[in-house]
């Protein structure tokens, strides 16, 4: 387990947005970035969560593969890394940043309308 404070923790998901290409960026217009330690039990239950599981980040919003002529006016979608679990599965700096880096790119991916499965083979 490595751990950080929080405010070192931000810089570390700034780094990893930093890190997204431009040519996906650009398009992340109306999504907020935060972090939370830990999921809701509302989230937790949502996504049918087992207390043995974790979670490293959620996606909650419209993807804009959903998204029609009449989508305006809405709240940010929200990109949400969850600091503790990422902490439990970490073991340095490195290994933390790297698992931030594809926590958000993941979550990003949700965001451009992929699934899991694509997501995973995108990973390979």
């Amino acid at each position: 387990m490595y751990t950080v404070d929080e405010k070192a923790f931000e810089g570390i998901i700034s780094n990893a947005i930093d890190a997204i290409p431009e040519q996906y960026f650009k398009h992340l217009n109306n999504v907020a970035f935060v972090m939370e330690n830990e999921p809701t039990p509302e989230q937790r239950e949502k996504l049918q969560l087992h207390c043995n599981q974790s979670l490293f980040g959620l996606y909650e919003g419209i993807p804009l593969t959903k998204r029609g002529n009449g989508y305006n006016l809405v709240l940010p979608d929200k990109i949400t890394v969850f600091k503790h679990p990422i902490e439990a599965h970490s073991t340095s700096h490195q290994d933390m940043q790297q698992l931030v880096n594809k926590t958000v790119w993941h979550e990003v991916a949700h965001f451009y309308g992929l699934d899991h499965d694509r997501i995973h083979k995108l990973e390979q």
